[in-house]
């Protein structure tokens, strides 16, 4: 019957996901006549290398097209020395191009190194070590990574364009990846229940503690760098983009809260195998050592992560020698603050969430 049940929800999810996903974009900006093409280097008619071995200005090239409807066509194009854009091309070297088609004439640009083989080289050594040192739980992993990226592009982001709540869709994509995750990492248990129950209550708190602490210093998601362009697109779809500042801290703290929740109810779990004659205080204060431990390391971990992403901005602010007061009061820094703040937050108050539900579930289970 069970079976039965997953059957039918697992199907009318699919077709909500076909439907959510059927969309008409807007079209932003005119794309009439332009692709983007994998390409190859053939030849190098004007280097731009100069005496000193640094580039300056462009190089002029000859790219046969490897993709697109242009495959097969060799095509004069150039190539910026830029931080960025463009690549120091070499002949055979692999490139991204874009061609911009107008009647017979073709303008042709080098956008970048091709770096997609490398990618799924690199995802795939990744899913490789997971299954040799993890075995089938590794591979339940990977099962539970690729359900994550199709959680995040085929429902949150098609519900935000659609014009739902940003928060709302984070709460429901967190929930849904959540309950996925942990029941391929855990079964039908109770420890996989109070890991669910948990984890979800502490991403709501983490969005929760990041609009409060927003109101208090006066920060809005209309602060963020890439508000410009948001704005833009917000005028020709329905996006919200006020409130994508809360759902991402709400998503980018479901990984290291799940973590936490998973590990306290394990540990409740096997502290009640040892010894099932504890009374629910007895479970609870054992939860909630366990949780003490694992709280300070993940709420570091979380802290690092965002001071990590932020590592351009710290140098940068550093290198100016700011006085302190200036840079308290900085917009970016009161953000990052906040994202990190916020997340330990959610943390710190999942470990007495799951400590609470794991010992009452296995009370209840003695009796």
């Amino acid at each position: 019957m069970k079976k039965i049940v997953f059957i039918l929800f697992l199907i009318i999810f699919i077709i909500f996901l076909f439907k959510l996903n059927r969309i008409e974009f807007t079209e932003l900006i005119n794309g009439n006549g332009k692709e983007y093409a994998k390409a190859k280097v053939v030849q190098i008619v004007k280097d731009n290398l100069i005496e000193d071995g640094t580039r300056v200005g462009q190089q002029e090239v000859v790219v046969e097209v490897l993709s697109g409807k242009y495959k097969g066509e060799k095509l004069s194009a150039k190539s910026n020395s830029a931080y960025l854009y463009g690549a120091d091309c070499k002949v055979g070297m692999k490139v991204m191009v874009s061609i911009d088609a107008y009647n017979d004439i073709k303008i042709v640009n080098v956008s970048g190194y091709y770096r997609a083989m490398p990618i799924y080289m690199i995802i795939g050594m990744f899913f490789l070590s997971l299954y040799v040192i993890g075995g089938k739980k590794g591979i339940f992993s990977i099962i539970g990574l690729i359900f994550t990226f199709l959680m995040i592009f085929f429902l949150f982001l098609p519900l935000v364009y659609r014009g739902v709540s940003p928060f709302l869709a984070s709460v429901l994509t967190a929930t849904i990846i959540t309950i996925v995750t942990l029941y391929f990492i855990g079964g039908y248990s109770n420890k996989t229940i109070s890991s669910i129950i948990g984890t979800v209550s502490g991403v709501i708190l983490s969005g929760i503690f990041a609009f409060l602490f927003c109101k208090m210093t006066d920060i809005s998601g209309y602060n963020v760098s890439e508000i410009d362009e948001l704005m833009f697109i917000s005028q020709s779809t329905k996006i919200k983009p006020g409130e994508l500042l809360f759902s991402g801290i709400l998503i980018s703290s479901l990984g290291a809260v799940m973590d936490v929740a998973m590990s306290i109810a394990s540990a409740i779990e096997e502290i009640y195998r040892q010894n099932n004659k504890l009374s629910r205080k007895e479970l609870f204060k054992s939860g909630m050592n366990v949780g003490k431990d694992a709280m300070g390391t993940m709420s570091n971990t979380l802290i690092l992560a965002f001071v990590g992403t932020s590592i351009n901005m710290v140098v940068t602010i550093y290198a100016y020698n700011y006085s302190y007061l200036y840079i308290i009061n900085l917009l970016k820094i009161g953000i990052e603050i906040i994202q990190g703040v916020a997340g330990s937050m959610a943390i710190i108050y999942t470990v007495p969430i799951v400590s609470f539900v794991s010992s009452f579930l296995y009370s209840r289970l003695k009796k």
